[in-house]
């Protein structure tokens, strides 16, 4: 399994991040993504033994992953199964080997893709309304309501992030995944961490850090929108039969193609 961690000034925690990432099961490589980063967070990454590339720009969390995700897929050795990915923020310090719960379900091919739900956070502020505002298009869009739908702890098969590409920008990346992933007829399950990271404030930059989850979320949801990707109504589980942390999949019943 390769580790992805898209870094933005990170100098103080990527270390710690990383050797604790080193702890998880079945991990062989580490891929930081410095993205513009003007502190040293190269370095450190790459003097923590991690495989580091760098962007001269900030280009987004969207842009991070594929480049990371790209390089795990030059690793790959060819002819073998692809490696699994797991994406983790570059914050979670020596809590980053608490997303090993993530990794069984999909090793053992019970889910396609885990997703991490976090404790509450000390310092965190905010209102919900990124959080709501991707809730609710989650589950407009296939039925499923998840806890914690912007977590960006996610393990995942190589197959099921290929659906989600290409991904959407910015901090829609999170929102547009689940959404396509379970469009595709991937089966996703959320699993409680016991993680920490440096939580958003409620001070000026905290808020103009949500404006622009906002914006990223809803232009990823729109997008979708024009494009009239859902998971049929006829063919949707029912949500009353859902259950928190259970795996999820959107189809009770699959679509038969065109043609057939």
């Amino acid at each position: 399994m390769a580790v992805v961690i898209p870094a933005k000034d990170e100098v103080d925690l990527i270390a710690s991040t990383i050797r604790s990432a080193r702890a998880i099961p079945h991990v062989d490589l580490i891929v930081v993504v410095d993205d513009g980063s003007t502190d040293d967070t190269q370095s450190a990454a790459r003097a923590a033994g991690a495989t580091v590339v760098r962007h001269p720009v900030n280009r987004g969390k969207a842009s991070a992953i594929e480049t990371g995700a790209s390089v795990v897929a030059m690793r790959d050795a060819e002819g073998r199964q692809p490696r699994l990915l797991m994406f983790i923020d570059a914050d979670l310090g020596e809590t980053a080997v608490q997303t090993a719960p993530l990794v069984d379900p999909v090793a053992d091919g019970t889910v396609d893709c885990t997703i991490a739900v976090l404790p509450k956070q000390a310092g965190a502020g905010g209102h919900g309304l990124v959080t709501g505002l991707s809730r609710k298009a989650i589950s407009n869009m296939t039925g499923w309501s998840p806890t914690q739908p912007l977590s960006g702890q996610r393990c995942m098969t190589r197959d099921a992030y290929e659906t989600a590409r290409p991904l959407a920008r910015g901090w829609g990346v999170e929102t547009a995944m689940t959404i396509d992933m379970l469009v595709a007829g991937k089966t996703i399950q959320e699993i409680p961490c016991d993680l920490q990271h440096r939580p958003t404030g409620n001070d000026f930059s905290g808020q103009l850090h949500r404006a622009a989850q906002y914006r990223d979320v809803a232009l990823a949801v729109n997008m979708r929108r024009l494009r009239g990707v859902r998971v049929p109504s006829q063919y949707r589980v029912d949500p009353s039969t859902q259950r928190p942390g259970e795996p999820f999949c959107a189809y009770k019943i699959r679509p038969v193609p065109d043609g057939y």
